[in-house]
């Protein structure tokens, strides 16, 4: 793709982004140089699917320089840690959103094996193979609102590779059959790596601090966030809003006094029903559900909301709950739901807004700032005229893919219009050829041997007669 201006509808974006940050921290507005450089990194990533200055620098043609563009990255004296706050004001006071559901989950990023500067990089379970890669954790908050879904803040995350070594050793030994008093004790907490949990509790408070307008209906989080540290912190932080997870099938729960087990007490006590389901709004479902107000062991004896649900055609129960004991069943199924959003931003994010793709930038403030320009244009195609019009009419919006595909032509247009407006656009045309030989120039494959010796493959009838098989 060619790319010799920036898209019309970034840089309107860029230009209110701007008053955005001039109205929330005076003082921290953009140059007009750095408007053109976010402008062209968010339209080159659009266009590209990556954030990678070399790509850039192809697609323009040589006008954008790599090394420019990489010293505006790491030298330009941009507010970054406000750039996404700005944002993130200017779409919720464009549509009016005064409320909305936020959703927690974590998304792993595989790299390279050799990443020794890449922020925050550690072993991972590579899930297509079995085995493992190097990668990065980002833990992600997202807002759900009546109309739109919109990435708010991010934490890398990294587990302590002290406790990891640990963990490792303890199995180890475990399997060997060696009691737990001569196996080596834990390690102590390191807050240098904080938990992921803890960093979702640090993600709300920048939330309540930056947002405070903003009525928050429910907090949803997956398994991983079940515990009492995290459902109960949350609420806190947010004034008793419900908080919505699930627990594991193995958790004790109080009934009658007794100790069972959540998957023994709806199972053989609190049998499920047949209901339908709406689900994210949309269409319905046929589900078995029971739910009752229980003790949670786990949770210190404190009373949760604890929902057995399992759709049609599935097996086995998952199990929700829910800190605020006075919603009604339904309502914290279809509320629960709307976790499935965040993974629909995952797939969009990886494939096309440039973090799945090229964001190998080096170092923490790489790191960070490669994310911040892919969450900018994901709020960028929020603001597409064509999006807006959908959001502001109410009706379904499109696809990023589509939106990018679409965008990618209009600057393509844009390119060739350009052209015809020349005095000469043969010329033109001829020396806009020349550039492409020297920008886009052919790299030799090492995938076939054209060129190179294949060496002489064939038996030597010398070679038959010295061996004699006994």
């Amino acid at each position: 793709m060619l790319l010799t201006e920036s898209a019309p509808f970034i840089k309107q974006y860029i230009e209110d982004l701007n008053n955005s940050l001039e109205q929330y921290k005076p003082g921290a507005g953009l140059t007009f140089t750095q408007k053109a450089w976010l402008s062209f990194c968010l339209t080159g990533i659009l266009m590209v699917n990556a954030v990678c200055w070399a790509k850039f620098e192809r697609a323009s043609l040589g006008n954008y320089k790599l090394a420019a563009l990489s010293w505006m990255f790491r030298k330009g004296k941009i507010s970054w840690d406000n750039l996404l706050v700005g944002s993130v004001r200017r779409i919720l006071k464009k549509y009016g959103i005064t409320n909305g559901v936020i959703v927690f989950d974590e998304s792993d990023r595989a790299r390279s094996k050799n990443t020794k500067r890449i922020y925050k990089a550690h072993k991972q379970k590579h899930k297509a193979s079995g085995g493992y890669v190097n990668g990065q954790t980002v833990v992600l908050l997202l807002l759900v609102t009546d109309s739109i879904t919109v990435p708010i803040g991010f934490k890398f995350y990294m587990p302590d590779p002290v406790v990891s070594a640990w963990k490792k050793e303890e199995e180890r030994l475990k399997k060997k059959g060696l009691p737990k008093s001569k196996r080596p004790v834990k390690p102590a907490f390191n807050p240098e790596y904080p938990k992921k949990i803890q960093l979702a509790l640090l993600l709300l408070e920048n939330f309540k601090k930056y947002y405070p307008k903003i009525t928050v209906k429910c907090v949803l989080a997956d398994a991983l966030y079940g515990s009492k540290e995290f459902m109960n912190g949350a609420s806190n932080i947010l004034g008793g809003v419900q908080i919505i997870s699930q627990l594991k099938s193995n958790q004790n729960i109080r009934y009658k006094g007794k100790k069972k087990t959540i998957t023994d007490y709806f199972n053989m006590i609190n049998k499920g029903v047949n209901c339908t389901i709406r689900v994210r709004g949309g269409e319905k479902v046929n589900a078995t559900v029971s739910s009752a107000r229980l003790k949670v062991d786990a949770h210190d004896g404190n009373v949760l909301f604890v929902i057995a649900l399992k759709y049609e055609g599935e097996d086995e129960y998952r199990y929700l709950a829910a800190t605020d004991v006075s919603w009604r069943t339904v309502d914290i199924i279809q509320a629960y739901s709307l976790r499935w959003l965040v993974e629909v931003f995952f797939e969009d994010w990886k494939l096309y807004e440039g973090w799945g793709q090229e964001a190998k930038q080096y170092d923490e403030e790489g790191s960070s700032r490669g994310l911040i320009l892919s969450l900018l244009l994901d709020h960028c195609l929020l603001l597409h005229p064509e999006q807006e019009a959908c959001i502001e009419n109410k009706t379904p919006v499109f696809t990023v893919g589509s939106l990018q595909r679409k965008t990618q032509m209009d600057v393509l247009m844009e390119c060739v219009k350009s052209l015809l407006q020349q005095q000469d656009p043969g010329e033109k045309l001829k020396e806009m050829g020349q550039v492409i030989k020297k920008v886009f120039r052919l790299m030799p494959s090492g995938k076939h041997m054209s060129g190179r010796t294949i060496g002489r493959l064939g038996p030597t009838p010398s070679l038959s007669r010295k061996y004699c098989p006994c």
